[in-house]
């Protein structure tokens, strides 16, 4: 074997994949292809670390790899520790709403918030008590003692000091209120008084009313103002050590799905709003990357080529229209990955699936590239099957030679019942090799 990978890990590839869904751990372990969008993304996370700030929609039509993509660079954020936060939009989670909708999708984001050392997420807590430790450490180096009796308030004036100028920030005032509110908590072992601050922070108050109870505040996370505490966040994370906040939101096309017209656009004009701040330079060390479908991209009726300020901005350029790359575009476009990606892919669950299952491979180039004969012999099937089709079926097919050794692989794929779409199948098989 040429690889080693925690049970926990593999586990965690092959039941994801063979349920459909894409892993969020191990990716490094199956990605293949997308070197220039990957190159593309990174290059943007650089430009963050800077001040800078991102927009990029990830389209990709269902299978295609669009979550997976976002997961991928999720992981690549984290390693090189930035703060991430991941959300799926739903009929329950939108950009903005009348009844909290947008504000569900704000709570999942910081539910949902990762670092390196959190990749799981629920790392809100865990990333303001780090903060502490680490302000507490440097007043310990520079010869404070922690049994000296204004100790907690010399970390208190260095923590005020680390969040200065946050208050020019819309809601900054608060937000440095709360987190100085939490600090004395943390500080006094009251729990009751650390938990309605990250309440606050997570935007799990529904009412200003209910807020102002247990804090010094006068506003809360609401569906129009999450964005802003988005951008506040992110200015606190580079404050406190990381390089800054990447959001990831997938499942756009649910935008797309809105029935009530002036809902949808609602929800167009919002998304035109944090497009435009971030275009704009109005936000800093952030990068935001929402994945959808063709279809709620390009639709005139209702996507968001629909809403004439979207389709102005995101509409490709001539040249890009005549096959080039523009690695400037709001848009990054996942295309079909090649017959040769896919036969990587396929060594690579095979290896993976032997090693967690402990058995010597047997599959080799002969067998994959009678699996992929099979899977592109369906008319159309060379255009619209995707990955994650590829990788179902083909986990399936080990399960099962594993679990029944007797069975005859080439009856089990009925390659003789097929009829392969290839006027040569030689030049195919060729095709396949890497």
């Amino acid at each position: 074997m040429g690889i080693t990978i925690p049970k926990r890990i593999s586990q965690a590839i092959l039941g994801s994949l063979s349920a459909g869904v894409v892993p969020r751990i191990g990716l490094e372990y199956i990605a293949v292809g997308r070197k220039r969008e990957i190159q593309t993304a990174l290059e943007d996370m650089e430009n963050l670390s800077e001040g800078a700030a991102a927009f990029r929609f990830i389209i990709g039509r269902y299978g295609s790899g669009k979550t997976f993509f976002l997961q991928a660079l999720r992981n690549y954020a984290l390693d090189r520790d930035y703060v991430c936060a991941d959300a799926d939009l739903s009929p329950d989670k939108k950009l903005t709403g009348s009844s909290g909708t947008g504000r569900a999708a704000y709570r999942e984001l910081m539910q949902r918030l990762s670092t390196k050392i959190r990749p799981g997420g629920g790392a809100l807590e865990a990333l303001l008590q780090k903060w502490i430790n680490a302000v507490q450490t440097e007043m310990i180096r520079s010869g404070y003692s922690q049994d000296e009796n204004d100790f907690a308030s010399r970390v208190e004036w260095k923590i005020r000091e680390t969040i200065n100028g946050m208050e020019e920030y819309v809601h900054g005032f608060d937000f440095s209120s709360v987190l100085v509110h939490y600090y004395r908590a943390f500080v006094s072992g009251e729990d009751e008084k650390k938990t309605a601050a990250l309440r606050w922070i997570r935007g799990e108050y529904a009412t200003r009313t209910e807020a102002k109870r247990f804090l010094p505040v006068g506003e809360i996370v609401t569906d129009d103002n999450w964005y802003d505490h988005l951008k506040l966040f992110a200015a606190f994370c580079v404050r406190t050590g990381y390089r800054g906040l990447l959001v990831f939101i997938d499942e756009g096309v649910n935008l797309y799905k809105i029935a009530n017209r002036r809902s949808r656009e609602n929800n167009y004009e919002k998304l035109l709003s944090i497009f435009n701040d971030i275009m704009q330079g109005k936000a800093g060390w952030m990068g935001f990357y929402l994945g959808g479908t063709p279809q709620f991209l390009e639709d005139e009726r209702r996507g968001l080529a629909s809403y004439p300020a979207l389709k102005s901005r995101l509409e490709e350029s001539r040249f890009v229209r005549s096959g080039h790359v523009d690695s400037g575009s709001p848009v990054i476009r996942l295309l079909p990955l090649s017959n040769e990606e896919v036969f990587i892919l396929l060594e690579r669950l095979t290896e993976i699936h032997a090693l967690h299952y402990g058995y010597e491979p047997w599959i080799g180039e002969e067998e994959m590239t009678a699996f992929l004969e099979l899977a592109l012999s369906s008319p159309g099937a060379a255009e619209f099957i995707t990955p994650r089709e590829i990788s179902r079926d083909y986990l399936a097919l080990l399960n099962i030679l594993k679990d029944q050794p007797e069975t005859d692989f080439d009856e089990l794929i009925r390659r003789e019942d097929r009829r392969v779409k290839a006027a040569n199948p030689d030049e195919l098989y060729a095709a396949f090799q890497v």
